[in-house]
């Protein structure tokens, strides 16, 4: 049976600097307002120290796929300007690191996701649809860059009405494709079954 355990290495590069998007990467509970895509509900639990290492969060995210992942992250590592390392814990357990370097006039943002799948639905079904699971993360990253893109823009204006200006980031991916799919999967089925019979 195929291990429940993922490994994802998610590349962005964006015209900023380091402190520009550490600042927004570090700042968990902006996640909803910037990246609502994926982030459905964030709550911090616990603060941590000043440095906030130790800090504990609480999130509820949704990717493209019709199911939601309650889980918290704790912050046991940073490096001013340079890297977060988070530890998960609920419907899935593991250890994200972000990168972040300089390069010119861009940074490169580096972010090292492994983790084991704990949802009962995630860890039955890796064996058969790890491929969609897969995909599935890919998308909210893809979405994450985006977002990103548009957080830095709206944080680089004064004016509130500039501010205003800049596109919303995008929401959650909507249900009902889904439920459209999936009746036509049971018609196609039914109309296969009526044909061999």
């Amino acid at each position: 049976m195929s291990s429940p355990s993922y490994h994802f290495v998610t590349q962005w590069r964006v015209r900023a600097t380091p402190q520009e998007v550490y600042a927004i990467i570090e700042d968990s509970r902006s996640l909803v307002e910037w990246w609502p895509s994926v982030y459905l509900q964030v709550e911090e639990i616990q603060p941590g120290d000043a440095n906030g290492i130790g800090r504990e969060v609480s999130l509820l995210t949704k990717g493209m796929l019709p199911y939601t992942l309650r889980w918290r992250f704790v912050t046991s590592e940073k490096k001013p300007y340079e890297s977060i390392t988070l530890y998960a814990t609920g419907d899935f357990i593991g250890r994200g690191i972000w990168t972040f370097t300089a390069d010119g006039a861009d940074c490169d943002i580096d972010f090292d996701w492994e983790i084991t799948a704990e949802k009962p639905l995630l860890r039955w079904l890796t064996p058969l649809l790890r491929g969609f699971f897969s995909a599935n993360h890919r998308w909210a990253m893809r979405q994450g860059e985006a977002s990103l893109r548009l957080e830095l823009e709206r944080r680089r204006l004064s004016d509130p009405a500039a501010r205003a200006s800049v596109p919303k980031p995008p929401g959650p991916y909507p249900v009902w494709p889904w439920i459209v799919d999936f009746a036509v999967g049971i018609i196609l089925l039914m109309l296969f079954w009526w044909w061999i019979h």
